[in-house]
């Protein structure tokens, strides 16, 4: 019990300390923009809202100005089944991507944010 409110209060802390650090979006020209907001509807990030790592991975979505659509694995049942049944594994950050009619569980928030760097920057 008190393990769970450290871990709840923790958890908190580190979304507001995100909120109140949240680097600045990049700016791009509008058709720049427009291309990267096509290339990122093949993209869901499956996430825990206070998990650390996720919180490192939603941060550089956010500067990369890239939206991803966001899936909460672990409040949401549904969501939390299809990280299991399609992705193999309850583990979390794990970014999906849909290209050319196949799909890609993608984990680890390093190997994340390399791709998205590579792929946005």
């Amino acid at each position: 019990m008190l393990m769970k409110a450290l871990r709840v209060g923790l958890g908190q802390i580190i979304v507001v300390g995100d909120l109140l650090t949240r680097p600045r979006k990049h700016k791009r020209s509008v058709e720049a923009q427009a291309h990267v907001d096509q290339a990122a509807k093949g993209l869901t990030l499956y996430q825990f809202h206070a998990c650390p790592f996720c919180v490192k991975t939603r941060r550089t979505l956010h500067k990369l100005n890239v939206p991803v659509a966001l899936r909460d694995a672990k409040n949401n049942e549904q969501d939390r089944q299809t990280l299991l049944s399609e992705g193999g594994r309850i583990k979390v950050p794990c970014l999906r991507i849909e290209e050319d009619g196949k799909t890609t569980w993608m984990y680890e928030s390093k190997v994340i944010i390399d791709y998205l760097g590579k792929r946005f920057a």
